[in-house]
């Protein structure tokens, strides 16, 4: 009987060992795959920030301010903003777009309706040197080289002297694709 005891302790002892050595395992796997998620994570977040570095000025853009203090982090978005209009005054053309404050006020009739712009509104006219189209088979002008945003913002308090109406040009340079401030831009655009 004593031999079947010591067998029956050494079969719980060694299966006491295969079940530290199975909880050990499996802390090494969860381990490992932490690492490997974390590595896979880092390697993400790494690709992603360096896509955003390729892009034109992505983050550096909303740092700037004209002269007056017009931030351009206020137009964050506007490439998404509706079109509202476009020109073509030779050789730019010109697209301009709307905050959707300003569009909700397009729609209820402003400006015809004797009504103003809401504070807040907001456009930005997205200007281009102009080529003719290599694809068409008629004569067609066609946007080239990104030159410029021409920015508006509508704030009663900060001016005063425009109607309520603040400007400002954030020039592009697309040899080193970074945006900057244009010096001689001023909110007032010109009035007096």
């Amino acid at each position: 009987m004593s031999e079947f005891l010591t067998k029956s302790e050494e079969q719980d002892q060694q299966e006491e060992k295969q079940e530290t050595r199975g909880a050990v395992g499996r802390l090494a796997v969860m381990a490992i795959f932490i690492v490997v998620v974390t590595m896979i994570a880092v390697f993400m977040l790494t690709s992603a920030h360096a896509q955003d570095k390729s892009l034109p000025n992505a983050r550096d853009k909303y740092l700037l301010k004209s002269p007056d203090g017009i931030a351009f982090s206020d137009f964050r978005g506007y490439e998404d903003w509706a079109t509202v209009s476009s020109a073509h005054q030779d050789p730019i053309l010109k697209v301009i777009v709307a905050n959707p404050k300003m569009i909700s006020a397009f729609k209820a009739g402003t400006p015809g309706d004797s009504k103003s712009f809401p504070e807040g509104s907001m456009i930005v006219k997205l200007q281009w040197k102009q080529k003719k189209s290599p694809e068409a088979q008629f004569a067609v002008d066609v946007p080239d080289v990104f030159t410029q945003a021409f920015v508006m913002e509508k704030d009663s308090k900060r001016f005063p002297k425009t109607g309520g109406w603040g400007y400002a040009v954030f020039n592009y340079d697309a040899a080193s694709k970074k945006f900057t401030a244009d010096p001689t831009s001023h909110a007032d655009c010109g009035n007096t």
